[in-house]
């Protein structure tokens, strides 16, 4: 199934769901995750992604998740229909919690940032603590008490016992200003008896079937689908213009060594720069 990101309305309310196992598993090849660390990634890039979907075209948005467990963070950053995103630590291990990846306890306590990145050049961030550090919960709490948006967002990754990614997506629920509690409520109880989000994509579930489940008994109208994937934006040009704002110390240090290696958090990428390359700095 090709990864897609999907609109719909349903009487005052907004819901995206997307599907997203293969970005979730170029993210894992390229970082070398564990399988807690695959899950954690997918479940914040899934969510930035239908994040950046509330925004304008252009407009960015960077999540960061950030705790005192072995987890470290888990950083996603989503525009348009791209994205890409690190943890802190790939390795991560933890014992299954009632059977499952414990990513709450690898995170731990902490705190989760949003900063929404506008066409104007402004951003704007908002901070909350962790709920439970499951990602989803701590994106729907954040939308209420930092943006005062009632929303409800479900977000899963499943992973085979080799490390392969078999599904992940989720969805995303947010009520538009005078939407009418009888169709909250009607939305609350949907999403009540509706199975996780994984079991739904393991049995093949498009998006757009996702939200037919959800909006059950309620008039909805999708709007728009749209594949989505994992892009990196970093390039040898744009590092050498971010060397050439170093200070001319520190260019002339890094003249002075053979071989000059620059790492793409996101991505994972090296960049090699030989001497004489940084060399050029010096005269433009």
């Amino acid at each position: 199934m090709e990864d897609t990101l999907t609109i719909a309305t349903a009487e005052g309310v907004r819901i995206y769901a997307i599907t997203t196992k293969n970005l979730v598993q170029e993210a894992a090849d390229r970082h070398h995750t564990s399988h807690l660390a695959t899950a954690a990634l997918g479940r914040a890039m899934s969510g930035a992604l239908m994040l950046a979907a509330t925004m304008k075209d252009g407009e960015r948005i960077l999540l960061k998740l950030k705790g005192d467990g072995p987890l470290g963070e888990v950083v996603a950053e989503a525009q348009g229909t791209s994205v890409r995103g690190y943890v802190g630590e790939p390795d991560v291990f933890m014992p299954l919690k009632n059977g499952k990846l414990d990513i709450g306890g690898a995170l731990g306590q902490g705190t989760i940032t949003l900063t929404r990145y506008l066409q104007n050049g402004e951003s704007f961030t908002g901070h909350a603590e962790l709920a439970d550090g499951e990602i989803a919960t701590d994106i729907t709490n954040y939308l209420y008490m930092s943006e005062q948006t009632p929303s409800s967002v479900a977000l899963g990754v499943l992973v085979d016992k080799e490390g392969k990614v078999l599904a992940a997506g989720g969805y995303f629920i947010q009520a538009m200003p005078g939407c009418d509690e009888e169709v909250l409520e009607k939305l609350g109880n949907n999403v009540a008896v509706t199975p996780y989000v994984t079991q739904l994509l393991e049995l093949g579930y498009t998006p757009e079937k996702i939200i037919e489940v959800l909006a059950r008994g309620l008039e909805f109208d999708i709007k728009e689908s749209m594949p989505v994937k994992f892009s990196c934006g970093c390039s040898k040009d744009k590092i050498l213009n971010m060397l050439a704002a170093l200070s001319k110390d520190d260019i002339d240090y890094l003249t002075e060594q053979p071989d000059t290696e620059v790492h793409c958090q996101y991505c994972n990428k090296v960049y090699h720069f030989s001497s004489e390359e940084l060399k050029q700095l010096k005269t433009n």
